[in-house]
């Protein structure tokens, strides 16, 4: 939502005010769709030449996180901790039976109660294979914490490489408007013998060519990087949550304990009450009892 609001609001805003100081529409109009045309074009050339084709493709798909915003709710989050301490208290009690639920989650009655976070094949990944490596006895909390920071950091430097790329093509837009405008300048003085009004319509269609390349770069695809960028972080504190908790297990703390460090290393925006989480761990234990 507000994505569509600051979209309107740069529209009624550089528009509205153009039209205000007594702007005319018709220059504009005229010349948009090739300007669109000769910049747009270029940009996104620009963009598949200097992107391989899966950088291409998930750029599309965060394209629409800037109206979705984040993957991960609150509500998410209050379910990740309840998984992990319904998976911690199996391992505590009996490091045998945890492994029916590691080995296969898709068929595991813990997992399939947090389909969501099921189908996210990172989080399962690295639940899955920091508790397989407890299994085997590899229980040194510092290499397990170092192994888990590099993976996060390698997923992290990959959900970037959209916003990377988006900023990119904002930097190299103002440039496209100049070439744009530079052949706009190219036609105007092929018809310099022509009567002022006449190339005053011509010059005004030439920068039009600079203005929505320059429009386009900070009032559009600039912002859609930097708003992609910040929530491929925010759901990174996702993946960062599974890494406290776990590492906590490995200094051998209860499975409450375990729930409470993470949710105490959660950014107060999306961390649930202790009330709350003691509410819906209450009800696990209900429910399997």
């Amino acid at each position: 939502m507000l994505g569509i609001i600051g979209i309107a609001t740069i529209f009624v805003m550089v528009f509205g005010g153009y039209t205000l100081a007594g702007g005319k529409f018709g220059i504009i109009i005229k010349a948009l769709p090739f300007e669109m045309m000769m910049i747009c074009g270029a940009a996104l050339g620009a963009f598949l030449i200097s992107n391989d084709g899966t950088t291409v493709k998930s750029a599309g798909r965060d394209i629409g996180k800037v109206f979705k915003g984040a993957k991960w709710r609150n509500n998410d989050y209050k379910d990740l901790l309840c998984l992990l301490y319904e998976l911690l208290r199996i391992a505590k009690k009996s490091p045998v039976a945890i492994e029916e639920h590691i080995e296969n989650p898709g068929s595991s009655e813990v997992f399939v109660r947090y389909p969501k976070i099921l189908s996210d094949k990172y989080a399962i990944e690295i639940i899955c294979d920091t508790l397989r490596s407890v299994s085997m006895n590899y229980d040194d909390p510092h290499q397990v914490e170092e192994i888990l920071d590099k993976r996060i950091e390698a997923l992290h430097h990959h959900s970037l490489h959209s916003s990377h790329a988006l900023q990119s093509t904002a930097d190299a837009l103002p440039a496209l408007g100049i070439v744009a405008a530079v052949l706009g300048v190219i036609k105007t003085m092929a018809s310099i013998d022509q009567p002022p009004e006449v190339l005053g319509k011509l010059i005004g269609g030439a920068l039009v060519g600079t203005f929505l390349g320059v429009f386009l770069a900070y009032g559009f695809v600039g912002p859609f990087a930097n708003k992609v960028k910040a929530i491929a972080e925010e759901d990174m504190l996702f993946y960062k949550l599974i890494r406290e908790v776990l590492i906590a297990s490995l200094q051998n703390h209860t499975a409450n304990i375990c729930i409470e460090v993470g949710r105490q290393n959660m950014p107060s925006a999306i961390r649930p009450t202790f009330v709350e989480l003691e509410d819906a761990l209450r009800s696990i234990k209900q429910e399997v009892a």
